[in-house]
């Protein structure tokens, strides 16, 4: 599969409960594909997110800001055993203004908990020094350390060539772990939304396709702000809940 290391676009989010999705996903099957990762486009995920200890990237988050900033590690679950050598995706995931972006470069889970804790700067390519020095600078700006983990199991639809830039993503068991954040250890501490709702992203390079948006209204979905990273640190009771805080 290959790998994307950058790319911008629009994200809304909404919740649905499981019963609603399920009658959604129906409707999306008629304009949408399987995504091509996973079976039928399902696939577990997981990311170690850093901060620093002031909280920052999360107050950024609750507060607004236009322009804002978060690191993380993310792996993608797969059959085969998790370790050390296991290639994870070390990310700066950011927005500005409405815009979210990515960047991101794949390591070695090991090079990248290295780098990210010790400072030792793994091997990479020279397209991705750039975002590598980037990456160094938070580090050391901010003092970023582990905070959280987040885990969950995403089903992704993906357009056709008549949508291409379309994706629509439904997360469940949207659990977290505030302690031992080592993601080759599965084990976890709770739920940050309840298992009976759904979290859908609907991302695009640009425009909502016409179709889509009336799918939207005759369901009478509404838009949400909420962030799992900001839920996991909420619900491990680290930070109070926010006005945005789904429980």
């Amino acid at each position: 599969m290959k790998i994307i290391r950058k790319f911008n676009r629009f994200e809304l989010k909404y919740l649905l409960p499981l019963k609603l999705a399920e009658e959604f996903k129906q409707e999306l099957k008629k304009y949408l594909l399987p995504d091509n990762r996973g079976q039928n486009g399902k696939y577990p995920i997981s990311s170690l997110y850093y901060d620093a200890p002031d909280y920052r990237f999360y107050w950024e988050k609750i507060e607004g800001i236009k322009f804002r900033r978060k690191l993380r590690i993310r792996r993608y679950l797969e059959d085969k055993a998790f370790t050390g050598d296991s290639t994870v995706f070390l990310e700066i995931k950011q927005r500005v203004d409405r815009v979210t972006q990515k960047r991101r470069l794949p390591l070695k889970y090991q090079e990248a908990l290295d780098f990210c804790n010790h400072g030792l700067l793994p091997d990479c390519q020279q397209k991705d020094r750039v975002l590598l020095e980037e990456m160094e600078s938070m580090l050391k700006l901010y003092n970023l350390k582990p905070s959280v983990i987040t885990t969950y199991d995403r089903q992704a639809f993906v357009g056709t060539d008549y949508d291409l830039g379309l994706r629509i993503t439904f997360d469940t068991d949207i659990c977290y772990k505030f302690h031992d954040l080592d993601l080759g250890k599965e084990t976890l501490e709770g739920f940050m939304i309840p298992p009976t709702f759904t979290i859908m992203e609907v991302k695009t390079d640009e425009r909502i396709p016409y179709w889509l948006s009336e799918l939207l209204a005759a369901y009478n979905l509404r838009l949400i702000r909420v962030s799992k990273y900001c839920q996991g640190l909420e619900a491990a009771s680290v930070l109070p809940k926010s006005i945005y805080h789904i429980s």
